[in-house]
C-alpha cells in the first residue's frame, strides 16, 4: 500500500464509524439509544483528554473542571439568565476555553508529577467552590434545566432536545466535529510538534520551538473540547451538578483513553464505549460488577498494553492515526 492511499484509509474508517453511528439511531432499543449517545458526548470529554495526555504527553487530573466549567457555563446562563441554547453552549465553551488558558498559564510552570498534582488542587478548589456558590450552583444537589429552555430554535424550524433521535443526533454531530477536528489537529504541524515535545521536550526546543506556547495551547485546546461536552450534557441530559468536577471524573477519561489507546482519534470513543459496556453488562448480573469490571480491565491492560488502538496500530495497522 503507498504512502499516498493512507489518508484515504484514514477518512474512510472514520466515516465509517461515523455512518455506523448514525445507523444504530434507527436499530437500537430505546435504553441502549439514550446510554449511546451518553457514550458519545462522554467520549468528545476523552477526546478533549486525548489532545493533552495522549499527545502532549501531559498527565493532567483535573480535566473534571473543563468539563463541569462548560457544563455549568451552559446550565447557569439557562436557569439565570434565561439564555437560548445556541448562546448557552457557546457560553459554556468560551468558559471552558477561558479558563483552560489561564490554568494552562500557572499549571504549566510545573512538569510531571508535579503537573499532575497542580491541575488536580486547582480542580478540587473549582468542585468545593461550585458547593460554597450553593445558591447560584445548586450545591451538592445540581440544577435541573427545565425541558421548555432545552429547545433548539433555527430559523422557523424547532428541535426539542429532550426527543430521544433529536438528543441522539445532537450527540453524533458533536461527535462528528469533535472528531475530524482532532484529526485535523494531529495531522497539522502543531499536532506534530506536540508529539516531539512528548517525546523530547528539550531536543525540540533545540529545534527551535517554544515548547510552552504549544502547550499552553494544547492545554487551551483540550479544555476548549471538555467544556463542550459538558456544555452538551447540560443540554441534551437537562441536569448540571457538582459531582462532575470531582477526582473522579478527572480519571475518567484517563482511563477511557488508556483502554481505547493513547494518541489514537478513535480511541476514546472505543475506551468509552468498552468501559459502559462491561460495567453495565457486569451491574445487570452481581451486586460485585467491580470486582469483573476490575478483572476485565487488567485483562485489557496485560493483552493489550498500549489500549485496543494502540495496541492494533503497534503490531498490525500502523496506518492508524
Amino acid at each position: 500500500m503507498s504512502g499516498g492511499d493512507k489518508p484515504a484509509k484514514v477518512y474512510a474508517l472514520h466515516l465509517a464509524v461515523l455512518a455506523v453511528l448514525f445507523t444504530l439511531n434507527f436499530v437500537l432499543p430505546a435504553y441502549y439509544h439514550g446510554l449511546m449517545a451518553r457514550i458519545m458526548v462522554l467520549a468528545v470529554f476523552a477526546m478533549g483528554y486525548n489532545v493533552l495526555f495522549g499527545y502532549a504527553g501531559l498527565l493532567s487530573l483535573g480535566h473534571a473542571m473543563f468539563f463541569a466549567a462548560g457544563m455549568y457555563g451552559t446550565g447557569l446562563t439557562i436557569v439565570h439568565f434565561g439564555f437560548s441554547v445556541p448562546l448557552a453552549f457557546v457560553g459554556g465553551i468560551a468558559c471552558g476555553a477561558v479558563l483552560a488558558f489561564v490554568i494552562g498559564l500557572l499549571a504549566l510552570r510545573t512538569s510531571g508529577v508535579a503537573f499532575m498534582i497542580v491541575t488536580m488542587m486547582f480542580a478540587q478548589v473549582f468542585a468545593l467552590s461550585l458547593i460554597y456558590f450553593a445558591g447560584w450552583t445548586g450545591g451538592d444537589q445540581g440544577l435541573v434545566i427545565p425541558q421548555p429552555a432545552r429547545i433548539l430554535n433555527l430559523g422557523a424550524a424547532a428541535f426539542d432536545l429532550t426527543d430521544p433521535t433529536v438528543r441522539y443526533m445532537t450527540a453524533l454531530a458533536l461527535f462528528a466535529a469533535a472528531l475530524f477536528a482532532t484529526l485535523a489537529l494531529v495531522r497539522s504541524r502543531h499536532g506534530r510538534v506536540l508529539v516531539a515535545i512528548r517525546e523530547n521536550e528539550e531536543r525540540t526546543k533545540m529545534l527551535g520551538y517554544d515548547t510552552f506556547a504549544n502547550k499552553l495551547a494544547a492545554v487551551t485546546v483540550s479544555g476548549t473540547i471538555s467544556a463542550a461536552a459538558g456544555a452538551a450534557f447540560a443540554l441534551l441530559f437537562g441536569y448540571v451538578g457538582a459531582n462532575f468536577a470531582g477526582v473522579q471524573y478527572s480519571i475518567l477519561p484517563l482511563l477511557w483513553v488508556l483502554l481505547g489507546g493513547a494518541a489514537t482519534t478513535l480511541g476514546p470513543l472505543l475506551g468509552t464505549l468498552v468501559m459502559y459496556v462491561v460495567t453495565d453488562t457486569a451491574s445487570s448480573f452481581t451486586s460485585a460488577w467491580l470486582l469483573i469490571v476490575g478483572v476485565v480491565l487488567i485483562l485489557l491492560v496485560l493483552f493489550f498494553p498500549k489500549g485496543i488502538l494502540g495496541t492494533l496500530r503497534a503490531r498490525w495497522l500502523g496506518w492508524l492515526p
